[in-house]
């Protein structure tokens, strides 16, 4: 009577080996592209607290809540439709309230854009809202 070896095993043991070398190796390159700083610079966005409505006249009117950089925001500026910037608040001015963004009258149908400018240089859109 003669007897046959079964080989039952759903993998083989190479294909096997060779998938753990793969997992390893892009394991390894994650790993690298973050240490070596490959990923890039990843900037924190900046949190204030400002949202922007309409008064009885229809014009924008910013309310400034707080929010953890408002100490560091020295200058807002605002854009009317893509238009030149306004100066909003600048300097010590910049504390919790309500702010009109525009002398030019009635918002309504235009998009109002608020620029923030921080204390260390960065530059960040703090509200964009289509009347």
């Amino acid at each position: 009577m003669a007897f046959t070896k079964r080989d039952d095993e759903a993998v083989s043991p190479v294909i096997g080996v060779i998938l753990m070398v793969a997992i390893t190796v892009i394991l390894a390159a994650v790993i690298a592209a973050f240490v070596f700083g490959m990923a890039g610079n990843l900037d924190t966005s900046k949190t204030v607290g400002i949202t922007l409505t309409l008064d009885k006249n229809n014009n924008a009117v910013a309310t400034v809540s707080g929010g953890a950089d408002l100490a560091s925001l020295t200058l807002v500026n605002a854009s009317i439709n893509g238009g030149t910037e306004q100066v909003l608040l600048a300097g010590t001015n910049l504390t919790t309230g309500h702010y009109n963004t525009t002398q030019a009258g009635s918002v309504v149908g235009k998009r109002v854009i608020l620029i923030g400018y921080f204390n260390d240089g960065s530059v960040q859109t703090l509200v964009d809202k289509q009347f």
